[in-house]
């Protein structure tokens, strides 16, 4: 099944793993309800916390979030090429998600908090499930964790004609032990995700065969769809997270950010500006950097007359490029070679930058 691109339901189940950190017996719950049980392990498990972005030390090039920085400015430059593209296919849906998944993401916050976790991982049940409660995959997991039988029943839920892995709250409550079973074996919230998706078992076999526990170094020895999986969780953790990080950046940097998030037809121009200036119709995956630095041009300058340029064209679209006059005639005889700058630099990731779309 297919949600906006994100293929569900072929999850293998997660091995049974020790519980670590606190204890869980489902075979003496005796009547205790659910929100009980559920209670008794927040209490025992809640100052054991795990939450920091250190986790994620995969997902950025220097193994470690900085928030005192811009985001994109640190996104492993492996995943750059993975996330322009979902940016661009999936980057809107996900964008109106913020606002209509807002209720789900309050109750998974909160939960998540309870056990140590990291909130981003509430951007699990999106890939998942899409937040959606009563998917079931051909494999027989269900619900907006999309949990298996066992696992569900381990904790103590119901599997049968009411069946509690539909429960919001309850199947959070489990998803939040799993993924914190994950975390204490693997160290990474990555291969939480992808240990959640194909077993740990996988992951473990992953590790031993390429040598290391860093995502990146192992991801061919794990099935394609988990690898997948895995890009598919940066990418929605970046739009959700990495695109409205306007508190992380300089004053310059916030100037820079509102002219990318402006439009060609809302500048206003001096009749000087207008006089000097030409507009060439271009496409492809030039990078405003590269352009300006080519050009010699002064980058602030340059994106006032051109809002939105590399957001516009990461989005496959035409962009009315402005340059003084001088600078048109000396960008149509370089065009070529900055488009394959520009490609190269952004899949070697040497561009992300104040200047990128991925701000």
């Amino acid at each position: 099944m297919q949600w906006f691109g994100i293929h569900i339901g072929s999850r293998i189940s997660i091995s049974k793993i020790t519980l670590v950190g606190f204890a869980f017996v489902a075979g003496s719950m005796g009547t205790m309800s659910f929100r009980e049980r559920a209670a008794n392990t927040d209490r025992a498990v809640a100052d054991s916390t795990i939450s920091d972005k250190n986790g994620f030390k995969s997902l950025f090039s220097n193994n470690r979030f900085d928030a005192s920085k811009p985001y994109a400015a640190q996104l492993n430059p492996r995943a750059v090429s993975f996330v322009q593209e979902y940016v661009r296919k999936q980057g809107k849906e996900l964008e109106r998600m913020k606002s209509w998944g807002k209720p789900y993401f309050d109750l998974y916050d909160n939960i998540l908090e309870l056990y140590g976790l990291p909130k981003e991982m509430k951007y699990l049940s999106v890939i998942e499930s899409h937040l959606s409660s009563g998917l079931v995959s051909w494999a027989g997991a269900v619900g907006p964790w999309q949990l298996m039988p066992d696992e569900a029943r381990r904790f103590g839920l119901r599997t049968g004609n009411t069946d509690d892995r539909m429960d919001y709250y309850k199947s959070t409550h489990v998803a939040a032990k799993l993924m914190k079973e994950l975390y204490e074996e693997f160290g990474d919230w990555l291969l939480v995700v992808a240990a959640y998706n194909g077993g740990s078992g996988r992951v473990r076999q992953a590790i031993r065969k390429a040598g290391s526990r860093d995502f990146w170094s192992l991801q061919y020895y794990l099935p394609e769809e988990t690898r997948t999986h895995v890009k598919k969780f940066i990418g929605t953790h970046y739009i959700m997270e990495g695109s409205g990080g306007w508190t992380t950046l300089t004053a310059g940097e916030t100037l820079i950010q509102r002219a990318n998030t402006a439009k060609p037809e809302e500048v206003m121009l001096s009749t000087d500006e207008l006089a000097a200036t030409t507009v060439l119709e271009i496409s492809g995956r030039y990078n405003s950097r590269i352009v300006t630095s080519s050009l010699a041009m002064d980058p602030a300058q340059f994106n006032k007359w051109n809002p939105g340029f590399d957001k516009t064209l990461s989005e496959g679209k035409k962009y009315p490029m402005r340059l003084q006059k001088d600078k048109a005639a000396i960008f149509e005889t370089r065009k070529e070679s900055l488009l394959i700058e520009s490609v190269k630099a952004l899949l070697e990731g040497t561009v992300v930058s104040r200047y990128t779309t991925l701000q």
